[in-house]
């Protein structure tokens, strides 16, 4: 019989700090969460079971992975400071005795599936605030077998990869998730769940894929450069502000009504099916 997990207390995770003379930085965004019940809840919201291999991102001193690790078939941390995840297999051994977990040491953002020793199917993560979305976005392209995911980001980070056209966080990443899944908000996160205490709120973003697999990668790129251009002047109509990328204002405003889009609409205002039309539209002007 799989003896119990004993997830870690305030306490416990200042004593491995200690034994480790860790210092959390900010480079990093290493703000550990102490608390079992959050925890939990993370792992109940993202639906882990026991047929899921789960990639785990910056596990740091090991707090979510241990319920992780409790739920899931198996649990790939993906950690980029070697004295976190050289300490890692220990912890896991100490606390949750039988379980099954890999340690990558490497940089999330530059992740490739032949890193992996095993495909997962489910991200769960706390994300250091100043790579989140560059990091789900680069996951999500990279792991097509990624089938849903929930993420500890910072709120306003939450805000913006959640929300919906003409909705004051809408903006590029939120376009960008849109384009591989169907994103949603899953609550907040007291600060004084972490140590240290961070200086701005979390907040908790799950998402599911797309059914049908991913549509051609130099589709991504198109539509992509599309969302860009029109969120790098948010405020000014679409005919302006993908006057650069056209070509000028002129070729702009024909793509955009190949499109039926109107030309006078602001990007904020379109959804990820809006974009997509655009990019196609501009491709068949110029075939």
């Amino acid at each position: 019989m799989t003896s119990p997990v004993r997830l870690f207390g305030a306490g416990d995770v200042r004593a491995l700090a200690a034994e480790l003379d860790l210092r959390p930085t900010k480079r990093l965004g290493q703000n550990f969460v102490h608390d079992a019940n959050t925890v939990r809840r993370i792992v109940r919201l993202a639906g882990v079971g026991p047929d899921d291999v789960v990639l785990e991102v910056g596990p740091g001193l090991g707090s979510l992975t241990l319920p992780l690790l409790e739920a899931a078939a198996s649990v790939v941390a993906v950690e980029i400071d070697p004295v976190l995840a050289a300490r890692l297999p220990a912890t896991a051994t100490e606390r949750a005795p039988g379980r099954d977990l890999r340690v990558v040491t490497a940089d999330a953002l530059r992740l490739a599936p032949g890193d992996l020793p095993l495909a997962p199917d489910v991200l769960v993560a706390n994300l250091p605030y100043n790579v989140a979305v560059p990091v789900v976005l680069h996951l999500l392209a990279e792991l097509p077998g990624l089938a849903r995911g929930l993420v500890m980001v910072q709120a306003e980070v939450a805000e913006r990869l959640a929300a919906r056209p003409g909705e004051k966080a809408y903006g590029a990443p939120s376009v960008k998730l849109a384009w591989y899944a169907e994103a949603h908000r899953a609550g907040p996160v007291p600060r004084a769940v972490f140590w240290p205490v961070p200086g701005v709120d979390s907040g908790l973003v799950g998402f599911t894929r797309h059914a049908g697999g991913a549509p051609p990668e130099a589709d991504r790129r198109a539509v992509f450069a599309v969302v860009d251009a029109a969120f790098a002047q948010r405020r000014k109509s679409l005919r302006a502000a993908l006057a650069g990328w056209a070509g000028s204002a002129a070729a702009a405003e024909a793509v955009l009504r190949a499109a039926g889009v109107d030309p006078g609409a602001r990007g904020e205002s379109l959804d990820v099916a809006a974009f997509t039309a655009i990019a196609r539209a501009r491709v068949t002007a110029g075939s």
